[in-house]
């Protein structure tokens, strides 16, 4: 596990790059794109347990565009600075990153998907609309804004029955925009994936780990992207 350089179309920024152990098959390239706290701890960890599943992973640090090496607590502090330094990033520039991140793992020969947490989860999405990635979205509380535009690869989307950002409704036209998404609902609130919030939930964020294996195992598997 190492800190990378990617080149953009918007100019060079950091990523977090965690490598299979050695002897362990290889899957294919994920890029796997934050919440609104940077390439924290929790992220790195997400990146070494895709790692130990066979993945070559890639987590861009799009906050980089505006300020370099953010790492913000959970707290509403976090919450607010996250928020404005992402404003400010803007998505052409995060999904700009997760372009560059998939060339250099395409680059090797990897076929190569996108997983992406929170505002993440959006990005995951335009990936799959945009760039025609396999993605799974996790809680992506910006997605509604996007649901006209047409995904290009398969798609899973993860929610939270109990999300106060993405209410039932919201999950319900998600599901109507994209029909031939795979769409789990998991008995927990927004952001249970994260072992440092609080409303982590273990059983969610497991059972959501196994599902979005299972469909990176069949997508990536194909050798077709």
């Amino acid at each position: 596990m190492a800190t990378i350089t990617l080149d953009t179309v918007h100019g060079q920024i950091s990523a977090w790059r965690a490598d299979p152990p050695e002897g362990q098959p290889i899957l294919g390239g994920l890029v796997l794109v934050q919440e609104i706290f940077g390439v924290n701890s929790h992220i790195r960890g997400v990146a070494k347990r895709f790692a130990n599943a066979g993945l070559v992973v890639i987590a861009p640090a799009v906050m980089d565009f505006v300020r370099a090496g953010v790492e913000l607590d959970y707290n509403a502090e976090g919450i607010a600075v996250g928020r404005e330094i992402m404003a400010e990033v803007g998505f052409d520039r995060c999904v700009a990153a997760c372009a560059a991140a998939s060339d250099l793992l395409r680059q090797q020969d990897l076929p190569t998907a996108v997983v992406g947490f929170c505002i993440g989860g959006t990005v995951a999405l335009l990936c799959c609309t945009r760039l025609g990635l396999p993605a799974v979205s996790y809680y992506g509380g910006r997605s509604m804004a996007f649901r006209y535009e047409r995904p290009q690869a398969p798609l899973l989307m993860h929610f939270g029955r109990h999300d106060p950002l993405i209410p039932a409704d919201h999950v319900e036209a998600q599901r109507l925009a994209f029909p031939t998404a795979q769409i789990e609902i998991h008995d927990a609130g927004h952001g249970f994936n994260c072992e440092q919030r609080a409303d982590y939930m273990a059983a969610a964020a497991e059972a959501a780990f196994a599902q979005t294996l299972q469909f990176l195992q069949r997508e990536l598997g194909r050798g077709d992207h």
